[in-house]
């Protein structure tokens, strides 16, 4: 399984997020998309996910809280408990196991990261 996780703002629209996943997985063929529970049905996010025809794996707050992300957003840290919601999320659906193929990047406008991770999961 190859995840895309998410961090973004409520402001974030489906342009934000199609920049930041277009940045961070590259030519990776990504198989799922994953972001905090809370998000998972964003509009943004939602739309993403349909133009992309991928299953959505909504990550607990516990969940985020249980991974060490790569890199360290002060907000992410302050709001999420979590260095990089994006990064915590793409290795909790990943599964066990998971690494980071592609770190956060963030789009454009900065209003959304994302990051891609693989794992065993399906």
């Amino acid at each position: 399984m190859i995840v895309a996780g998410f961090g973004f703002s409520s402001a974030a629209t489906a342009a934000s997020l199609i920049d930041a996943y277009h940045a961070a997985a590259g030519g990776h063929p990504v198989t799922a998309l994953a972001t905090a529970e809370d998000k998972a049905t964003h509009p943004a996010f939602t739309d993403l996910a349909t133009r992309l025809g991928l299953t959505v794996h909504p990550v607990s707050e516990a969940a985020l809280e249980a991974v060490e992300p790569v890199t360290r957003s002060l907000r992410s840290l302050k709001e999420r408990n979590t260095g990089s919601v994006a990064e915590a999320a793409a290795l909790a659906a990943a599964g066990p196991g998971a690494r980071l193929v592609s770190t956060r990047h963030m789009s454009t406008d900065r209003l959304a990261t994302c990051a891609v991770a693989t794992g065993e999961q399906t």
